[in-house]
């Protein structure tokens, strides 16, 4: 059964930090690219951040400088390390891989295995 749980949410005051896990079982998690998205409260989901197979990079514009996505291959889990967070960070999280190619990180049809998502959120 292919899954992916997230941990690690919680509530933290603005300029704390967090660090989100995704742990996949049920596939080779190194052969897909892997990604995080959120969903604020009456807001579409959007994308955060990406990484492919070869371990390239991607951020959303509103969290560059502040988070940091990571794998870990041998563990099969994604990491997301959040520092800085804002107020405007408050949201759902969600862990979302595909082993096809992904051309637009940043859309969610290109993934087909999400998790259940994590609540993040973060006080003023």
């Amino acid at each position: 059964q292919v899954e992916l749980v997230e941990s690690g949410g919680g509530s933290v005051q603005a300029g704390g930090s967090l660090r989100l896990s995704c742990a996949a079982s049920g596939y080779r998690a190194s052969t897909s690219c892997m990604a995080w998205f959120r969903q604020a409260p009456g807001k579409e989901r959007e994308a955060v951040a990406a990484v492919d197979r070869d371990g390239s990079t991607s951020y959303a514009d509103s969290v560059k400088g502040r988070f940091t996505i990571s794998r870990d291959n041998a563990k099969s889990t994604l990491y997301l390390k959040m520092d800085s967070l804002k107020p405007d960070d408050t949201a759902v999280y969600y862990c979302a891989a595909d082993q096809s190619t992904v051309r637009e990180w940043y859309e969610d049809y290109e993934y087909r295995i999400w998790g259940q998502g994590t609540q993040v959120t973060v006080s003023s």
